[in-house]
């Protein structure tokens, strides 16, 4: 199946492997419909699961080749690895207070309307941000 996989042209390998994660993301999320109240040390536990398992997604994935990157190129890797992380969240925390002085919160009802606004802004700024060091690795 791999051989036939690596056959095939890169626009369709692409469309595979997306339908592929779309597919398994859908499946893991439908769980939700299994079950009518959660407790909170089930939640606790998923969550916990979910955490762990994107924590060492960025490490065997970013933060590991960078880490090799920077050695074999005579830096100091944890320099390196410790100001890319921190850029990003700085890049959040400027943007969640870029959001904040370009819409001044007037009353309650706009409050909520922007905080609903906010929170979308900073989830597909966050994303973004994930997916650029994503695109990198592949260069």
């Amino acid at each position: 199946m791999f051989i036939w996989f690596t056959s095939l042209n890169y626009p369709i390998q692409a469309m595979i492997a997306t339908i592929f994660t779309w597919a398994i993301t859908s499946l893991g999320s439908a769980v939700v419909f299994l079950f009518k109240n959660v407790k909170k040390s089930a939640l606790d536990a998923m969550l916990g699961f979910a955490a762990g398992v994107m924590i060492a997604a960025t490490f065997f994935s970013m933060l590991s080749p960078a880490i090799e990157m920077a050695t074999s190129l005579n830096m100091i890797p944890w320099l390196v690895v410790s100001l890319g992380f921190l850029g990003g969240g700085i890049l959040l925390f400027l943007g969640d207070k870029l959001f904040d002085f370009l819409t001044k919160k007037e009353d309650k009802k706009k409050s909520n309307e922007n905080s609903s606004l906010k929170r979308s802004v900073m989830l597909i700024a966050s994303i973004t941000l994930h997916n650029i060091p994503d695109g990198l690795c592949f260069m």
